[in-house]
């Protein structure tokens, strides 16, 4: 199976993030994540793309109706009825909580490939479209940041991976075609995530590398690198 094709790689990561990849399969992946650099960008993206869809819904609260609905289907006895529940009604035979909790997870599994058939059709989302992306690796080809350029933001999030060191600071640069020196883009954040203001020259030069230097607190003293640690090849999508 070609894992660098790109529709298979945008639909397993889809699958992965949705919840709908399982088992053998779901494990399997976890372990091309760590090999393939290219599964492991494509599904931050997909994760991107639905944690923004979350934050941009509001908050709904259910009528009643719907939730002595659910109670009903569930088996237990609704308090707003009038008619006696029959004696032990309370406790729900195995079989048809299996038959419950089997349909609820099939109509989940439903919604979830609906989502990321709309997702990957290219159908228009709310959300800032990344348009480059790249992944900061260490020696031992762990990823450190991830890192999504959008027209007016680089949006960069570090991962677990990172150890920073608490007296120094880390800052991101690019490396252009026909530049003399490294530009700075801005202090990269320890842990979470952090949006970086886009400079005014990203779009107008060749970037070959992003590069990330190790640096005194506050970033570079003289507008150089102190000691560049890593760089990483800037995808465009």
């Amino acid at each position: 199976m070609n894992y660098h094709d790109p529709q298979l790689k945008d639909a397993l990561a889809a699958e992965y993030v949705l919840g709908t990849l399982r088992g053998q399969a779901r494990r399997r992946f976890q372990k091309l994540m760590m090999q393939i650099p290219s599964l492991r960008e494509s599904t931050w993206l997909w994760e991107q793309h639905l944690h923004g869809m979350n934050q941009l819904l509001p908050p709904v609260k259910p009528d009643d109706h719907v939730w002595q609905n659910i109670r009903h289907t569930l088996g237990f006895v609704d308090n707003l009825s009038h008619t006696p529940a029959p004696e032990a009604s309370n406790v729900v035979p195995l079989t048809t909580r299996h038959r419950v909790w089997k349909g609820l997870a099939s109509m989940a599994t439903a919604a979830a490939i609906i989502m990321a058939v709309i997702l990957v059709s290219n159908q228009p989302v709310p959300v800032a479209a990344p348009q480059q992306v790249a992944v900061v690796q260490s020696a031992q080809a762990k990823a450190l940041w991830l890192i999504e350029v959008t027209a007016n933001t680089i949006e960069v999030r570090s991962t677990s991976n990172l150890k920073p060191l608490p007296n120094k600071d880390y800052e991101l640069w690019m490396v252009a075609k026909g530049v003399e020196n490294p530009i700075s883009l801005g202090l990269l954040p320890k842990s979470g995530k952090l949006s970086l203001a886009k400079n005014s020259q990203f779009d107008d030069v060749d970037i070959v590398a992003l590069a990330v230097s190790l640096e005194p607190l506050n970033g570079s003293p003289n507008g150089m690198p102190t000691e560049v640690l890593y760089t990483a090849e800037l995808a465009i999508l």
